[in-house]
């Protein structure tokens, strides 16, 4: 009988020789030996433990090789890997934790004081530290244990991971995503990018996220090609890797720094055969500026947390042209759809909801079936937010009819240097600050990080606010992205004759410089 454990599938694409080196940090070198046996040790210490079917593992630690391994160990024990962004504060963990009820908790250890205290409420047994420097409680306790695992089976539907992911009301929403969704997009993304074992993919990105962890990660790993692993995008870093590198994903804040630098040439990018962008849209101008620079033309994509990728502008030009500003046609195997809000299709140029399916698209939000219900069609299509169309013009050229534009989100969320900002949590805080009536925050346009947060303030009759202030009170409450870049005091908010703030008229006012 196979077994649909998603590391039984990426293991199968690692090379006959295993003392090839799988993953480079500037000071280290791992094997495939070594990736094979460091998380087998980590699987053996999970077991261990003794834990119940599907328990959820907890991380919220610095990007290094060994929280890598940590997942691969997760998988292969057979329980569910749960990663936190690791900008998340004190109170964001304690509704995660809560609401997630993991077995095993693994932190920094600078947090570890009040992890422990929230995972003690939350019932979690066990908390473990870990280090970007090799050093931890987690690693300590798995130095004893054998080096060798038998990875445990898992059927295609089973839990692999729980990615959590923000509504504009509400509390975050845990997307449930299986073994075989991870696998199924990980094999069709192989094909399509034409993933290499003699590729070398230069990752910058974090890996508490679904571009760094399942894309990227998934991608080399199933092709059996060599990492090059970076804490975060470090220009000077990039700059000596990019010449022995074949693949780079990344946001477009990665782009416009590199452009940035004159030391950026065609001369740097000699080996490289594919540059991939998204969790955030990237800017015409970018797009225009990369291409003429280094003679590549930047492939952009559209994906989610529930469902990983979705769709891609083609690596293979046989299939099409790559069209910046597009997100190009849906990926083999995955339909897409773009419907108005009676759910019929429209045609081609017309602007609609975006809905699909596909063996990526996930199961549904953790706990929460009456969302689940919500979010999904009677037909059994998800329900993106995001609004888009098929075909239209770009720069005065027409865009093939197969290729999808996603001109906006239905529900306002802001995509700031690749990591989602909703602006209900963020004005449900200013709101209860002193002196403030109410709030709106918006999305700008921003060269840097695709969009800004702004928010715009109507004070309390008779008081006056400090923006620079709030901005210092609103670090210390949440994530750094999340707080606004620039706070504007205003009389009044528009709103129309419903009573509904007018963010359009805001994103008007607010969104030059």
């Amino acid at each position: 009988m196979s077994n649909a454990n998603l590391y039984a599938v990426l293991v199968a694409g690692f090379p006959q020789d295993r003392s090839q080196v799988a993953l480079e940090t500037p000071t280290l070198r791992y094997t495939w030996d070594d990736m094979d046996r460091a998380s087998a040790c980590l699987a053996n210490l999970l077991k261990s433990l003794d834990l119940p079917r599907d328990a959820r593992v907890a991380v919220q630690v610095e990007k290094s090789p060994e929280a890598l391994l940590l997942y691969l160990a997760t998988l292969r024990a057979g329980l569910v890997y749960l990663p936190l962004n690791t900008a998340y504060r004190e109170a964001e963990i304690e509704y995660f934790l809560g609401n997630a009820e993991p077995a095993v908790v693994v932190c920094s250890s600078a947090n570890e004081g009040w992890v422990r205290r929230l995972a003690g409420k939350s019932g979690t047994a066990h908390v473990f530290t870990l280090d970007d420097d090799r050093t931890g409680t987690l690693l300590q306790a798995a130095a004893t244990q054998p080096q060798t695992f038998r990875t445990v089976q898992r059927d295609a539907d089973d839990l692999a991971a729980i990615l959590y992911t923000s509504g504009t009301t509400g509390r975050s929403k845990g997307a449930m995503l299986s073994h075989g969704n991870l696998a199924a997009n990980a094999r069709v993304l192989n094909d399509y990018w034409g993933w290499r074992s003699d590729d070398v993919l230069l990752h910058m990105l974090p890996i508490f996220h679904v571009h760094g962890l399942f894309v990227a990660s998934h991608g080399a790993l199933l092709a059996g090609a060599k990492m090059i692993w970076l804490p975060k995008l470090d220009i000077e870093q990039a700059l000596r890797y990019l010449p022995e590198s074949t693949v780079m994903m990344g946001v477009p804040t990665y782009y416009v720094r590199l452009l940035a630098d004159p030391r950026f040439t065609r001369e740097t990018c000699a080996r490289m055969r594919l540059f991939i962008s998204g969790s955030a849209p990237l800017l015409t101008e970018t797009f225009n500026e990369f291409q003429s620079r280094t003679g590549h033309t930047i492939l952009e994509r559209y994906g989610m947390s529930e469902t990983v990728m979705l769709t891609s502008n083609p690596y293979d030009a046989v299939l099409g042209p790559r069209v910046g500003g597009t997100v190009g046609p849906a990926l083999p195997g995955v339909d897409v759809r773009v419907v108005n809000d009676k759910g019929v299709a429209l045609p081609p140029g017309e602007i609609g909801n975006v809905q699909v399916r596909g063996p990526n698209v996930f199961s549904g939000y953790w706990r929460m079936p009456e969302k689940t219900r919500e979010e999904f069609t009677d037909d059994g299509w998800f329900k993106t937010g995001d609004v888009g169309r098929w075909g239209g013009e770009a720069g005065g050229h027409p865009i093939p009819v197969d290729y999808l534009s996603i001109v906006g989100r239905s529900k306002d969320l802001i995509i700031s240097g690749g990591f989602n900002v909703y602006p209900k949590e963020i004005e449900t805080i200013i709101d209860e600050m002193p002196g403030v009536a109410e709030s709106a925050v918006i999305g700008v346009p921003h060269a840097d990080f695709g969009e800004a947060v702004v928010a715009v303030v109507v004070p309390r009759a008779g008081a006056s606010v400090d923006p620079a202030a709030m901005q210092n009170e609103l670090k210390t409450r949440i994530a750094n992205f999340k707080v606004p870049k620039r706070i504007h005091v205003a009389d009044q908010l528009p709103r129309n004759t419903m009573g509904k703030v007018q963010k359009n008229v805001l994103r008007e006012t607010y969104g030059q410089g």
